[in-house]
C-alpha cells in the first residue's frame, strides 16, 4: 500500500488500476487485432487459454463469454439433464443456480458454513436424494470451499463435482489451483473480478480431453466442422479484445492477489477488536475478492460510511431459498440459518487492487468511529 494524501470518499472498487499497468502494450495489440478482425475467438483468446491453463495447472481451458455459460458448459459437459438433482449453496449469486435449471435439473439448496459462508458439505448429505448427481461447490468470496469434504461425499454418493471458482481465481488448496479439483472448474472474468476482463467472459477447465472438445464446440454453436451442428449449440464464444486483455493482466494476476492479502491482513490488524465477524481462512487459503464482515448492525453501518463518502456492497442480501424466482421449489425456507445469517448481517468493504494506505485506513477509521473507537 502506497502512503499518499488524506481521503474523503472511498469508491468500492476503482477498476482503473487494473488496467493503467497492461494499457501501453495491450493498446498496441489491440491495433493488431482490430487490423486482423480476430473479434470472435481467434489467436488471442488462444493464447490466453494456453497462458491460464499453464498458470491453473490443468490441460484443458475454454474461453466463454461469461461464468454463467462456463457453467452451463459443465453441466451439459457432465450429462446432468430433467430428472437430475443437483447440490449448491443457498448463500451465492444466482448464475450458480441459473446453470442448473438451464439444463433442465433441479437445485437442491443446502445451508453453509458459519466459519466460511462456503456450502455445508454435512448438510449436504443431509439433502441428497438418488436424484443426486453432481455437486457445485462455490469458493465464495475468494476462500476455497471444503473440498477434502466435498471430494469424500461426492466419491461416497457418485457425484460429479464442479466448481464454481467465480471468484476465486488463484486461490489455492493443498497445493492444487482452486477450480482444478473437480471434474469442472468454472471462472468469471466480470470486470470487477481479480482478474478482470474489458467486459464480460469466462472460462471453463477440465483435465477430461473429450468433454474439453465437446464444450469447445457447443461454445460455437456445437460446430464440429464449419456448418455442421452436432448438437444444440450456444454463442458462447469469448471475444477476442477480452481474450487479449486477459492474458496482460494473467501476469499481474500473482502480484495482486498478494497486494489483496495484504491489505486483508490491514483490516484485521485494525478491526479484530470490534463487533464485526471478520473473514478469516478457513480453508487452505483465500485471495479475497471481497472483504465481507458481518454484523446485525449492518444496515446502520452501512449508511454510517455511505454518509463518510465510503462505498460498500451487499453479497448477497437474499439467499436463493427466499428468492421469488424458487418461490416453487419444495423446501423448508426455515432450514437455511446460517444462510439467513449471512444475507442479514453481510457487508463488503472496499478491497482493490491499487487500494492505498490513506483509502485504507480512512475505512477504518469509519468504521471504528461508528463503535465509538475512532
Amino acid at each position: 500500500m502506497r502512503n499518499v494524501a488524506p481521503v474523503s470518499r472511498v469508491p468500492f472498487a476503482d477498476l482503473s488500476h487494473q488496467w493503467n499497468p497492461i494499457a501501453t502494450e495491450a493498446m498496441a495489440e489491440l491495433r493488431q487485432l482490430f487490423s486482423d478482425s480476430a473479434f470472435s475467438l481467434g489467436p488471442w483468446v488462444e493464447r490466453f487459454e494456453q497462458s491460464v491453463a499453464g498458470y491453473l495447472g490443468t490441460p484443458h481451458a475454454i474461453g466463454v463469454n461469461s461464468g454463467t455459460s462456463a457453467l452451463h458448459l459443465a453441466l451439459i459437459a457432465a450429462g446432468i439433464g430433467p430428472g437430475d438433482e443437483v447440490l449448491l449453496p443457498s448463500h451465492t449469486f444466482i448464475a450458480t443456480a441459473w446453470a442448473v435449471l438451464y439444463v433442465g435439473a433441479t437445485p437442491v439448496l443446502c445451508d453453509v458454513e458459519e466459519g466460511s459462508g462456503t456450502i455445508d458439505v454435512a448438510d449436504a448429505e443431509r439433502r441428497l436424494s438418488s436424484a443426486t448427481k453432481a455437486i457445485v461447490p462455490v469458493h465464495l468470496y475468494g476462500q476455497p470451499a471444503d473440498m477434502a469434504a466435498v471430494e469424500s461425499l461426492a466419491q461416497r454418493h457418485g457425484l460429479t463435482v464442479i466448481e464454481d471458482a467465480a471468484q476465486a481465481i488463484g486461490a489455492t488448496y493443498d497445493g492444487r489451483r482452486a477450480g482444478t479439483l473437480g471434474k469442472f472448474g468454472c471462472f468469471s472474468f466480470y470486470p470487477a473480478k481479480n482478474l478482470g476482463a474489458a467486459g464480460e467472459a469466462g472460462l471453463v477447465v477440465t483435465s477430461d480431453g473429450a468433454a474439453a472438445a465437446r464444450m469447445r464446440a457447443l461454445r460455437h454453436h456445437a460446430q464440429s466442422e464449419r456448418y455442421v451442428h452436432a448438437e444444440l449449440g450456444f454463442n458462447y464464444r469469448m471475444e477476442g479484445v477480452q481474450g487479449l486483455v486477459l492474458d496482460h493482466k494473467l501476469r499481474l494476476l500473482p502480484d495482486w492477489i498478494e497486494e489483496r492479502k495484504g491489505l486483508a491482513n490491514a483490516y484485521a490488524e485494525r478491526l479484530s477488536h470490534l463487533p464485526l465477524a471478520l473473514p478469516r481462512v478457513a480453508h487452505k487459503d483465500h485471495v479475497f475478492h471481497l472483504y465481507v464482515v458481518r454484523t446485525p448492525e449492518r444496515d446502520a453501518l452501512r449508511a454510517f460510511l455511505q454518509e463518510r463518502g465510503i462505498e460498500t456492497g451487499l453479497h448477497y442480501p437474499v439467499p436463493l431459498h427466499r428468492q421469488p424466482c424458487f418461490s416453487a421449489l419444495d423446501l423448508d425456507r426455515d432450514s437455511f440459518p446460517v444462510s439467513d445469517r449471512y444475507a442479514s448481517e453481510c457487508l463488503s468493504l472496499p478491497l482493490f487492487t491499487g487500494m492505498d494506505k490513506a483509502q485504507l485506513d480512512y475505512v477504518c477509521e469509519g468504521v471504528l468511529a461508528y463503535y465509538g473507537k475512532s
